[in-house]
């Protein structure tokens, strides 16, 4: 009698309970409610019941990190493979949150390795990128297929990892046969991938196991838009230029150390000129930031290792760089002559210190002078280069024996240069420095004088006025 009014009680209770809560056994789960889950399973709710996502209880479960909760609903019959609307599996989940514990049970209890969620991405690809060790040996171990490509890029778990820096997981992936040389549809390797992201460990352990130093994206025709800039802008890259783009001096350096060619220029431009822009952002017309970059070694200091890894200091770019709008030639031009547009006075002064020729021009036989003077100024107020910087870099180039009154193939001075890039400043040095204005009073090959830049002729702008 005792034990039956012991059972009813118990039952009452329950009850009592669950209409307490009103909660459906999915609010339970996503709430972390372990004791009303018990209740409501008890109490013969559904495991399976699916949200109007799709997601079931443990999807909920996995995604809270409860092992506890996710073994009680699998023990209670809970679909190990459900999916929700969105394709997504409580592997991926776990795998996302890298529970090696909840891997494994959910592999135990039937889960499928290969399990995929949007665009074919599989669980070792989440894996690989969240980056728990443990984790990818489950899925192997279960077998999960490590060459895998996702369909969207074509891009693998190798990959991944090689982008996230995930050294552990990259090596064991590696060990179980993942393809060091694979290419995503964008031409990307997993040490090309490594580069951009500046992860050198990662790009040390890659080169160790096979992947070739100097591997370089596929080239293709580059498509130039109206603006300058490239919207194939780094085919043919090989690791370093793809490190350089992304201010990782210190992983370039050691692609340098293991010997990639310090002048590779499938572009035109090497990577001694690289470093002029990634220097100095703001490329006008595009206005992009300048680059976070990594390490500890800076573009100074990298300099100076790329010219002692045998970089021609003087190499001239044959192509136009991505360097935004602007209306000067780049062809020609020095890793000096492109410092100089950009004011940088002290990347002018270190090129010098390791040997660069200060009086090489570009192939309009603008002279550096000219240029740091403001020549090819695409938008005035918007290029690199605050008025004092361009008025120190004037000065520094004068001061190297540079002509003032060079005249370039075009018809353009240093003065016309100053009148361009809108700096009174420079206008007035350069006449106290010696500029004859019978020499740069001229119209250059499309009309233009100094005077008439000044007025507003180029680009709707008006100086005279606003002095």
């Amino acid at each position: 009698m005792l034990k039956n009014l012991t059972i009813v009680l118990a039952l009452f209770g329950s009850n009592w309970l669950l209409a307490q809560n009103q909660k459906t056994i999915i609010e339970a789960a996503k709430e972390n409610d372990l004791a009303s889950l018990r209740i409501l399973i008890d109490s013969a709710e559904n495991v399976n019941a699916a949200d109007s996502d799709g997601s079931i209880a443990l999807h909920w479960a996995v995604h809270n990190d409860s092992l506890e909760m996710t073994q009680l609903l699998l023990n209670s019959g809970s679909n190990v493979n459900a999916k929700n609307r969105y394709g997504v599996a409580a592997l991926s989940l776990a795998a996302n949150n890298g529970n090696s514990s909840i891997v494994k049970t959910l592999l135990d209890a039937g889960a499928f390795a290969n399990t995929v969620m949007g665009q074919d991405e599989t669980v070792l690809m989440t894996a690989s990128r969240t980056g728990v060790n443990e984790v990818v040996k489950a899925l192997i171990s279960a077998g999960a297929n490590v060459n895998a490509r996702e369909s969207w890029r074509g891009q693998t778990a190798l990959m991944w990892a090689a982008a996230e820096g995930n050294k552990e997981v990259l090596e064991y992936l590696i060990s179980a046969g993942a393809d060091v040389s694979a290419r995503s549809d964008a031409g990307f390797t997993p040490l090309l991938f490594a580069a951009r992201e500046g992860r050198t460990s990662i790009v040390r352990s890659l080169i160790e196991n096979g992947a070739p130093v100097n591997e370089a994206l596929p080239s293709r025709e580059a498509i130039v838009t109206e603006n300058g800039m490239s919207s194939a802008a780094q085919t043919g890259m090989p690791p370093l230029l793809l490190a350089i783009g992304s201010a990782h001096f210190e992983t370039a350096s050691v692609l340098l150390d293991l010997g990639e060619n310090p002048n590779a220029a499938p572009l035109g431009w090497a990577p001694i000129h690289q470093i002029t822009w990634i220097r100095k952002a703001g490329q006008a017309g595009s206005n992009n930031p300048a680059p976070q970059g990594s390490g500890k070694i800076g573009s100074l200091e990298f300099t100076k290792k790329l010219v002692e890894s045998g970089a021609d200091i003087n190499a001239k770019v044959t192509k136009r760089p991505p360097v935004g709008v602007s209306d000067l030639n780049m062809r020609g031009g020095t890793a000096f002559l492109l410092a100089a547009r950009t004011a940088d006075v002290d990347l002018m002064r270190l090129l010098v210190d390791l040997g660069a020729d200060p009086h090489e021009t570009n192939d309009d036989l603008s002279t550096p002078l000219m240029v740091a003077a403001g020549l090819g100024t695409g938008a005035p107020g918007e290029d690199p280069g605050p008025r004092e910087k361009v008025l120190e870099a004037v000065k520094y180039a004068l001061s190297l024996g540079e002509d003032i009154n060079a005249v370039d193939v075009l018809g353009n001075t240093a003065m016309h240069g100053a009148a361009y890039k809108h700096l009174p400043l420079v206008v007035a040095y350069l006449d106290e420095q010696g500029a004859e204005i019978s020499i740069w009073n001229q119209e250059n090959e499309i009309g233009h004088t100094p005077l008439l830049i000044a007025e507003g002729i180029h680009r709707g702008m008006n100086m005279l006025a606003r002095a």
